[in-house]
């Protein structure tokens, strides 16, 4: 029987002795050869500490969620609302007469003073007439003197030879009454001078006819004073004639339309030109009837042109129509433009924004937040230690996507906008602001 030796027994906690490849290994292939023997516990290891990391805090610090700042500020209500430029009235510019055009010396979007010649007809005809009445009116001035320097003087000198004769003719008729009843003389030449004495005193009484009529009192005179009268109105209804067929600016202002051209015929009734007047400038608006209780005199607004919509200027209500446009079921509204911009023309489009009620210092929710806005108990979802709260709001004015909030929450508050329908009340949330783009 051969013998065998003892054996010999490995300890498991024993190192295994390095060979010679293993111990040819940097401690960085070591560590990679590690892994590689235990791959899958290491991807294991990996996606836990990736879990962890991700969905721990939304585990335990609940979603982050985008909220809304409570802010105190100045909150404006306000009527928008479009409408034109117009001046107080328009002047329509026409003619009086029929007439063919001549001259127009204006143009649109001129700017002309009072007294400028805006049109002229052709005037040949009228200035012969005018001539024509002036002479009619000379000689009846001439008529007038005549009566005056002449004829009444003569009248008056023929009333005193009248007056000679017709005592003369007296003086022998009395003469002839005596001779007659001596009788020296017959009757026949009695009756001779009784004639005689008749025939002067009726060219006595014509005398002084003649010389009444030709007192400034008298027939005559009259009469030559009514053909100065009637000659001057002749003349003066030339002249007004002739006047029509200039047509002249009555204010100072801006041409806003032409449409004239010389050698047009033209006839009364027609409007030819258009002027705007100096003078204030208004806004004419239409407002939906329901805004009518929140309109009043004397509210401010800042209005912009259509053209040129980032430059604004400042206006005021003037004045509001007492009727409402059944058709359109507005009001007119007229604002008044104390400093009106020079790019500002008429009939230009505008936009304007009325300050019906201003808050120097409310608080402000934006209305985005607000749940069942249109009830009677509107609330909000605060976020209140970390948490999603269900609170109770009593709100003022709102406009423009902001509400006032009277009671219920305080400046610095952040609540959740309804746009996170998944959240309810008490759940775990974090709240993140907007990025506010600079």
């Amino acid at each position: 029987m051969s013998s065998v030796g003892p054996a010999t027994v490995k300890d498991a906690a024993t190192p295994v002795p390095e060979t010679s490849a293993t111990s040819a290994l940097t401690p960085a292939q070591r560590v990679l050869t590690m892994l590689r023997s235990h791959k899958w516990q290491v991807l294991l290891l990996l996606t836990i500490v990736i879990i962890a990391v991700t969905a721990g805090p939304r585990i335990v610090l609940g979603p982050q969620v985008p909220v809304e700042l409570v802010a105190r500020q100045t909150l404006v209500q306000s009527l928008v609302a479009s409408g034109r430029v117009e001046s107080p009235h328009r002047v329509e510019v026409g003619v009086q007469m029929t007439g063919r055009v001549a001259r127009v010396p204006v143009t649109e979007g001129q700017v002309v003073t009072a007294g400028t010649t805006l049109l002229e007809l052709e005037s040949s005809e009228l200035r012969a007439a005018l001539g024509q009445a002036e002479s009619a009116l000379a000689a009846a001035r001439a008529r007038a003197r005549q009566v005056r320097e002449v004829q009444a003087p003569n009248t008056s000198q023929g009333v005193r030879q009248a007056r000679l004769a017709h005592d003369a003719a007296r003086d022998a008729r009395v003469r002839n009454d005596a001779l007659l009843r001596g009788g020296a003389i017959g009757e026949a030449a009695h009756e001779v001078s009784v004639r005689a004495e008749q025939t002067a005193l009726a060219q006595l009484r014509v005398a002084e006819q003649q010389a009444a009529s030709a007192a400034p009192s008298g027939s005559d005179a009259a009469a030559a004073t009514a053909g100065v009268a009637q000659a001057d109105a002749a003349v003066r209804l030339a002249r007004a004639k002739l006047s029509y067929a200039s047509v002249r600016a009555v204010k100072s202002g801006t041409v806003i339309m032409r449409e004239v051209e010389p050698g047009d015929v033209v006839q009364p009734g027609r409007t030819l030109l258009v002027l705007s007047p100096e003078g204030d400038t208004h806004l004419i608006v239409q407002i939906d009837e329901k805004n009518l209780r929140l309109l009043r005199v004397g509210l401010t607004a800042l209005a912009s042109a259509d053209a040129y919509p980032k430059k604004r200027f400042a206006a005021t209500v003037l004045h509001i129509t007492p009727g409402v446009d059944a058709l359109r079921g507005a009001v007119k509204v007229t604002l008044l433009v104390p400093a009106p911009p020079a790019y500002l023309m008429e009939d230009m489009t505008a936009s304007v924004d009325i300050e019906i009620t201003r808050r120097d210092s409310a608080i402000l929710v934006p209305a985005t937040a607000l749940h069942d806005e249109g009830s009677t108990a509107p609330w909000v979802y605060r976020i209140d230690g970390g948490r999603a709260r269900r609170r109770a709001v009593t709100l003022g004015l709102c406009t423009a996507g902001l509400c006032e909030v009277v009671t219920g929450l305080v400046p610095g508050d952040r609540v959740i906008p309804l746009s996170d329908a998944s959240i309810e009340e008490g759940d775990r949330v974090r709240g993140t602001l907007p990025v506010v783009k600079q």
